[in-house]
């Protein structure tokens, strides 16, 4: 593979470091993503065998065919989307259908970027819609991590209240809180990963975090493909009418996916006249990583932000993502390590809560002197959490774009798909379960 090393003024050791350094920043997915798929029934031995196959084969892809230093791997906040509002809100669907779910919509996004499709979705989405929907994200994601630790409770009268500090999971959590933020403050490389690391060693010498079936293991396949049959996956969306869930899969996927892209290429100086080379093969990458990881057991990829630390390393080209590649196959031999973490919420709650602060960040490029443009996207911002549901956020915000343009004589502003959009959400928020 020509990694066009000397076109791009870099060597193989800043490669590779770089590579170590976009690792290190985003190897907590494979202690977070198994905790949080954990909640919604998922084996723990599935889904971290399922985060690893889809982060290397999403990664790998983007290293060898579009040559870019970004790295994909299960998205944060689509995975909390998955347990506990597609599966623990649902009971007639198990993980195994939501599963069908996430496969389906990756096959739509590959039918996406190969096709023209993808530019006239993007385009047909106003960008505050957009920023309303990453930043609900990052309070649905904060808001599951104060809770899964019990800083905060369920309350009869003001439905949540807040917990007991001194209980040792709140404890926990919020020192692993306090020790992360610290570390992002000091700029470390690989900051929540670290935090990870110290306060699991906070937690073992408190008892709480024991190593029962020791450090390292084989990988295990015994529990064979989440889907096993596409027709069949298909089936399921169309028996419990997840039409809503794959487009939220999709619509989440494709935004998060290209704007990071984008991001991380411009900061990389990979941009041309404004125009990104290779688009295709790269959101390929996202797209396979999502159809095959749901096939092992996980949430949709994502292309991650933290890719822009390999960057900043130096980074330019794939040799810095095939580095990713092979560290996270060799996280496959920790799985007892990673398990044992992954089972005590109070160590990767953390990460939900920062990742979820990063995101509402984009609340800040939201038009808040245009009511009509606002106010559709305050609904997604507000209702995500609230219904602990995006596709919920989305829908509202969806149908409260059009209205507002049509009140305000802008209906001409609207793109025709919207009409659509908002009259499909309609139609699901009142007849079919949500």
């Amino acid at each position: 593979m020509n990694f066009q090393l000397k076109e791009r003024q870099t060597t193989i050791k800043t490669e590779i470091i770089a590579g170590i350094t976009t690792f290190l920043t985003m190897v907590y997915i494979a202690f977070v993503n198994p905790s949080i798929l954990g909640d919604a029934g998922v084996p723990f031995e599935q889904v971290f065998l399922a985060t690893i196959i889809a982060t290397v084969v999403g990664t790998l892809w983007m290293a060898l065919f579009a040559n870019y230093p970004i790295a994909v791997a299960p998205g944060m906040g689509l995975n909390a989307y998955f347990a506990y509002s597609v599966v623990a809100n649902n009971p007639e669907i198990n993980y195994s259908i939501a599963f069908a779910a996430v496969f389906v919509s990756g096959l739509l996004f590959i039918i996406l970027s190969v096709t023209p499709l993808r530019k006239i979705l993007i385009e047909a989405i106003p960008e505050n819609l957009k920023y309303g929907i990453t930043a609900g994200i990052g309070l649905f994601i904060a808001f599951i991590g104060f809770r899964l630790t019990g800083i905060v409770t369920a309350d009869p009268v003001n439905l949540v209240k807040l917990g007991d500090l001194t209980s040792p999971s709140a404890a926990l959590a919020l020192t692993g809180l306090a020790i992360t933020i610290i570390l992002m403050a000091l700029n470390v490389k690989g900051a929540i990963f670290y935090g990870i690391v110290v306060t699991g060693a906070v937690a073992f010498f408190t008892g709480q975090l024991q190593f029962d079936n020791g450090i390292m293991s084989i990988p295990s396949f015994e529990h064979g493909l989440a889907v096993v049959n596409p027709f069949t996956a298909i089936g399921d969306v169309i028996q419990y009418s997840l039409y809503t869930v794959v487009f939220s899969f999709l619509i989440v996927t494709l935004f998060d996916t290209t704007g990071t892209m984008i991001g991380v290429a411009q900061q990389a100086g990979l941009m041309k006249n404004n125009k990104f080379p290779r688009v295709r093969q790269a959101l390929l990458s996202d797209s396979v990583g999502t159809t095959v990881g749901a096939l092992f057991g996980t949430s949709p990829t994502s292309a991650y932000i933290e890719s822009s630390s390999g960057v900043a390393a130096g980074g330019r080209t794939g040799l810095t993502t095939l580095t990713v590649s092979i560290l996270f196959l060799l996280v496959l031999f920790f799985s007892p390590l990673v398990e044992a973490v992954a089972n005590l919420s109070a160590i990767t709650a953390p990460a939900l809560i920062i990742v979820g602060s990063l995101m509402i960040s984009n609340i800040a490029k939201i038009d808040w002197d245009q009511i009509d443009e606002a106010f559709p996207a305050f609904l997604i911002i507000l209702i995500m959490p609230f219904t602990s549901s995006i596709a919920t956020g989305i829908a509202f915000g969806f149908i409260a774009y059009p209205v507002m343009k049509i009140v305000m004589g802008k209906a001409k502003q609207v793109h025709w798909l919207l009409y659509i959009f908002a009259l499909l959400f309609l139609y699901q928020l009142i007849f079919l379960p949500h």
